[in-house]
């Protein structure tokens, strides 16, 4: 699995368990405050992940 598509996959998983209902294509939609908190959780997982690994 390619970088892209493993991110794809965790923008997916974090919307999911956050409760945002993002969907393929267009997300014009959603709020700022839905599209931060896939963000955020994506940023907090990545640096929970770089702090265990060191």
């Amino acid at each position: 699995m390619s970088n892209k598509q493993a991110f794809e996959s965790m923008k997916y998983e974090v919307a999911k368990e956050v409760g945002v209902p993002l969907k393929q294509g267009y997300n014009g939609d959603l709020t700022a405050r839905e599209a931060g908190k896939i963000g955020g959780t994506i940023v907090q997982k990545v640096f929970e992940s770089y702090k265990g690994s060191k």
